[in-house]
C-alpha cells in the first residue's frame, strides 16, 4: 500500500466517523430525548407511592423469559419513595446524581454513581435523591407470581431530614 493510499483510506474513515457521529446526535435530538443520562428521563411517577417528582423509563418487561421488569428511574431533589418492600428483593444500580437508601431501624447510606444496592426481599426501605441532586437508578425488580411490590406508608419530611444528615 502506498502512502497516498494509506492517506485516502484514513481520511474516508475520519469523515465516516464524523458523519455515524453527526447522525447519532441528530438522531438523539429529533426524538425529543433527554440527552443528559443513560436513559431518556421517563414518565412521571404518581405522588402516591413518590413524594416529590420521580420518573420511570421501562427498560425490560416482566414477560415468559423474564421473571423481573428493569427500569430506569430519576428522582428530582428531595423526591423519594414511600416505604416498601419486595417480595423476591430488588437491586438499585446508581447510573447519575446523589441519593439515600434507608432500611427500616437502620441509619440511611449515602448512594453515588456506581454505587448497587443489594436489597433483600420482604425488607422494609425507601430510596430517593438528596436535597441537592437529581439521583438516577436502574432497578432491577424480582416478581413473586404476579407481585413486585408491597406500598407502605410516606416517609415524612422529618424521617427524610433526619436521615439525610447523619
Amino acid at each position: 500500500m502506498t502512502k497516498n493510499t494509506g492517506l485516502k483510506i484514513a481520511a474516508v474513515l475520519i469523515v465516516f466517523l464524523f458523519q455515524r457521529s453527526l447522525k447519532a446526535q441528530t438522531m438523539n435530538i429529533s426524538d425529543n430525548q433527554d440527552t443528559t443520562g443513560l436513559f431518556a428521563k421517563g414518565d412521571k411517577l404518581s405522588n402516591e407511592w413518590f413524594t416529590g417528582n420521580a420518573f420511570l423509563k421501562p427498560l425490560v418487561a416482566k414477560d415468559k423469559n423474564n421473571d423481573f421488569a428493569v427500569g430506569s428511574v430519576t428522582f428530582e431533589p428531595e423526591a423519594r419513595t414511600i416505604w416498601h418492600t419486595h417480595p423476591k428483593g430488588q437491586v438499585l444500580i446508581v447510573t447519575e446524581g446523589e441519593g439515600f437508601y434507608q432500611e427500616k431501624g437502620k441509619s440511611a447510606q449515602a448512594l453515588k454513581k456506581g454505587d448497587v444496592v443489594n436489597i433483600p426481599e420482604n425488607t422494609e426501605h425507601w430510596h430517593g435523591a438528596s436535597p441537592n441532586s437529581t439521583f438516577v437508578h436502574i432497578a432491577v425488580t424480582n416478581y413473586q407470581g404476579s407481585e413486585n411490590v408491597v406500598w407502605l406508608k410516606p416517609v415524612t419530611d422529618e424521617e427524610y431530614s433526619t436521615a439525610v444528615k447523619k
